[in-house]
C-alpha cells in the first residue's frame, strides 16, 4: 500500500510538473476577438456601446446574476463614464471606465476584473462600414491584456480565445438584435 501510495504521489508530481512547464511557454498576453455585421447605422450601434446604461439590454453577462449591484458614475456616456458592478460568484466584482470614443467609430474601455482573479484588460469596439454591402456597421469586439502565470495555467486546461469569444458571441448577437430592432427600415 505504501508503495502504490508513493506511486501515485510521483506521478501526480510529474503532471504537477508537466502542467507548470508547459505553462511556462504560454504567451505574455492574450488577445480575443469577434466580429458581426449589424444591418444598423454606425450612430445606431454605437449609441449601444457608448452608454452603459444600455448594456443591460445586449451585454452576455447581465443576466447571469439578476442581483448584480451596478453602480454608474463619471460622465453619462462617452469618455469617462464609469460601470462597476458586484455580483455572484459567475459576475464576481468589477469596474469598466470607457478611455476613449470616436463618434460612430471607436469606444476603448479599460476593464478591472477585482474579483474573484484582479486581471487588468483593454476593451475596444471598432465600428466600420460593411464591404460590399449596401448599408450597416461592422462591429469588431476585441479584449487584450497580460496573461499571469494563472493564467497561463489555466491556458492548458481551457482555452482563452474558446471561453470568452463564446460570450462576445453572445453578446455581438444580442447587439445585433437590438441595433436593428432600433434601426429605420432601408430605403427601397
Amino acid at each position: 500500500m505504501k508503495k502504490l501510495l508513493l506511486g501515485l504521489a510521483g506521478l501526480f508530481a510529474l503532471f504537477v510538473a508537466v502542467v507548470l512547464g508547459v505553462a511556462a511557454t504560454r504567451p505574455a498576453t492574450f488577445r480575443v476577438e469577434r466580429t458581426e455585421t449589424i444591418a444598423a447605422p454606425p450612430s445606431m450601434v454605437f449609441a449601444q456601446l457608448d452608454d452603459f446604461h444600455r448594456w443591460s439590454a445586449w451585454s452576455p453577462w447581465e443576466k447571469l446574476d439578476p442581483q448584480m449591484k451596478r453602480t454608474y458614475s463619471g460622465a453619462p456616456h462617452g469618455k469617462g463614464a464609469v460601470y462597476e458592478w458586484q455580483g455572484n460568484k459567475e459576475v464576481g466584482r468589477g469596474r469598466m471606465t470607457i478611455t476613449e470614443t470616436r463618434d460612430d467609430a471607436l469606444v476603448q474601455i479599460r476593464l478591472e476584473f477585482l474579483e474573484p482573479f484582479p486581471a487588468d484588460n483593454l476593451t475596444k469596439f471598432a465600428l466600420g462600414p460593411v464591404a460590399n454591402g449596401p448599408h450597416g456597421t461592422e462591429v469588431r469586439w476585441s479584449m487584450e491584456g497580460p496573461n499571469s502565470f494563472m493564467g497561463k495555467v489555466i491556458s492548458v486546461f481551457a482555452d482563452m480565445d474558446q471561453m470568452i469569444g463564446a460570450d462576445f458571441d453572445r453578446g455581438l448577437a444580442k447587439l445585433k438584435s437590438v441595433s436593428e430592432s432600433a434601426a429605420p427600415a432601408p430605403a427601397q
